[in-house]
């Protein structure tokens, strides 16, 4: 089963199956971005919308994208937000938004599931404005070390969606090519993660021309 079934085989649950990474994501993502105030975000891998709301409630408009139509599906039925456009897109095509258009971008819990990172950083500087903000909260390469990866059940049966290793220095290689600048770096742990590797990477990258 490749990525995109799989999310549109997981989105019916996706918000309901106990998931402390989900869960973990969110409140981190929350922390981070509640009182900035950007005038437009662009949310790579928008996934049922679990972040959109708070997107929405920080900025005067949004769009979140993602290749799966039951996913992006879930998040419509959810949101009742007037600022918020998703459409239907695949991040490892070049994204749908004019050079330096964009004040954030955010992506969670997607680029395990992309092969070449570069092209996501050279897209996200394309599009950022001077001064514009790429957020990036993932599973945490530590725990993938261990062979951590997405998955979820169905009655007895597990489905583990494919997914790379980028370890941090991937991260900051690609950055780097695509001249954007780290301002933050962030390990993050759930309340149940005691004694264990951090469950998430969380980076901030400015774009400084």
């Amino acid at each position: 089963m490749n990525v995109q079934q799989a999310y549109s085989e997981w989105a019916s649950t996706y918000d309901s199956d106990r998931n402390l990474t989900r869960d973990l994501d969110q409140t981190v993502t929350r922390e981070a971005l509640q009182d900035l105030r950007p005038t437009s975000v662009l949310e790579i891998g928008c996934g049922t919308g679990k972040n959109t709301a708070l997107l929405a409630r920080i900025a005067t408009n949004v769009l979140a994208l993602d290749f799966s139509e039951a996913m992006i599906q879930q998040a419509r039925s959810k949101s009742s937000f007037d600022n918020v456009t998703f459409t239907l897109t695949d991040i490892n095509e070049p994204w749908p938004c004019p050079d330096s258009s964009v004040d954030l971008i955010t992506c969670n819990l997607v680029l395990e599931h992309v092969e070449d990172l570069s092209f996501v950083f050279a897209e996200a500087a394309r599009v950022l404005n001077h001064g514009g903000r790429f957020f990036i909260n993932e599973l945490h390469p530590f725990r993938q070390y261990q062979g951590v990866q997405a998955h979820f059940r169905r009655n007895q049966a597990v489905t583990e969606i494919p997914a790379f290793v980028h370890h941090i220095s991937d991260f900051l290689q690609a950055a780097a090519e695509a001249k954007l600048s780290l301002i933050k770096l962030q390990e993050c742990w759930h309340d149940e993660d005691e004694g264990k590797p951090p469950r998430l990477i969380s980076l901030t990258f400015e774009n400084p021309t």
